[in-house]
């Protein structure tokens, strides 16, 4: 699936790196792919480790060809002997490798862990993916023709602001004369922004990954319980009892602690026993988990100068926020709306939307995004007081 697709409350994009053909025959064509989850610890290695999260990876969020062609039978790990020290020491990376047709298919997952937006993706990911082709071919691990094989990063963001960087080198790198454009670099990533997604949308996926994602929006423990429910289901068979277990480590040690801050998570060895443990806890944990919210949105009316009482304090607080978070949809809308209409979002176009705080202002720049013919007409536009 190239291109934005459109998932409810945003956009869920998907772009290729590079065309990907049907090989001959007689021709050996490896594929590897990239996969950059944003904003986590390590626990995320513990899930992606395991073949089935890899599969419905690819199965359920990268609609394109080749991946009708995978035979997922065959899904295994690739031994660290085979990569580079460079490589090597980015000790949680995961390289796998899957029977394509007659030939094989590689998949590298890149594991990246950070808070906010990395505007120079696409340059991390293009050193990335040079240091892959230099272990492939020190390894003598290329096909019989010599070549290099095509690679397609990925990068998985679950920040709580949208992704902004762009997909691309070539968007980073300055306007060039036509002369000069063929030493641009052209590598492109692809990008699942899991907070586009809704529930709406995830809900009716039996994939492991969507109910990761799921889990990643929750916003009250009936939510996780509900996602809870389908895992157990989906993951009763004993050779999944170490996806059982990921699972479980992750949401003991990373979302719960995140929704429950000062609460003590009890130790709990299984998903089963984690299910059952939010259902006794449940009351008392919803009426935390709420009043963790109503202490935050006080807090931001509190910092704002809204002092004029406890309950004043807070409806203001909630009502900025509420008001901060159309903006910021206005504004994804408008990136999100340039990207469709010019294939990109240059970093100086980006940078001014996003110092625009004003609704109407951007509302009115997204009828501009869709209509100039020009990305040098918009950017006249966006010098244009509103």
């Amino acid at each position: 699936m190239a291109g934005p697709h459109r998932t409810g409350c945003g956009y869920l994009r998907l772009v290729p790196l590079v065309s990907v053909w049907c090989p001959a025959p007689s021709t050996t064509v490896s594929l590897y792919a990239i996969l950059v989850p944003m904003e986590h610890d390590a626990s995320y290695k513990l899930l992606f480790a395991h073949a089935r999260m890899v599969e419905d990876l690819l199965r359920g969020f990268v609609h394109e060809a080749w991946v009708r062609d995978v035979d997922w039978r065959t899904l295994e790990r690739v031994s660290d002997s085979h990569i580079s020290d460079d490589l090597r020491s980015r000790h949680d990376d995961l390289v796998w490798r899957v029977r394509w047709g007659p030939d094989w298919l590689y998949l590298y997952l890149l594991l990246e862990f950070q808070s906010t937006v990395d505007p120079y993706m696409a340059v991390r990911v293009l050193v990335y993916v040079g240091l892959l082709y230099q272990a492939l071919i020190r390894a003598g691990q290329l096909p019989p023709s010599g070549q290099l094989p095509p690679v397609v990063p990925i990068v998985l963001y679950n920040g709580r602001g949208r992704w902004t960087a762009p997909l691309t080198v070539q968007g980073m790198v300055e306007p060039l004369p036509r002369s000069l454009a063929p030493y641009c670099p052209r590598l492109r990533y692809v990008l699942l922004d899991e907070g586009r997604y809704t529930e709406r949308a995830l809900a009716p996926l039996r994939n492991l990954v969507a109910a990761l994602c799921r889990l990643e929006n929750s916003r009250e423990p009936e939510d996780v319980q509900r996602v809870l429910a389908g895992l157990i289901d989906w993951l009763r068979a004993p050779e999944d009892d170490s996806l059982r277990r990921a699972f479980t480590v992750w949401l003991r040690r990373v979302l719960l602690p995140a929704r429950l801050p000062g609460v003590e998570i009890p130790e709990v060895q299984d998903l089963v026993e984690m299910h059952t443990m939010l259902a006794e806890r449940v009351v008392e944990w919803t009426q935390r988990w709420k009043e963790e919210g109503l202490q935050q949105g006080l807090e931001q009316g509190l910092e704002q100068g809204l002092q004029q009482g406890l309950q004043q304090g807070l409806q203001q607080g909630l009502q900025q926020g509420l008001q901060q978070g159309q903006v910021q949809e206005a504004r994804a809308m408008v990136l999100e709306a340039v990207a469709a209409h010019f294939g990109e979002t240059p970093p100086d176009i980006a940078a001014t939307i996003e110092h625009v705080g004003d609704r109407e202002r951007l509302h009115a720049l997204l009828r501009q995004a869709i209509t100039c013919p020009t990305l040098d007409a918009l950017r006249e536009v966006l010098r244009t007081p509103g």
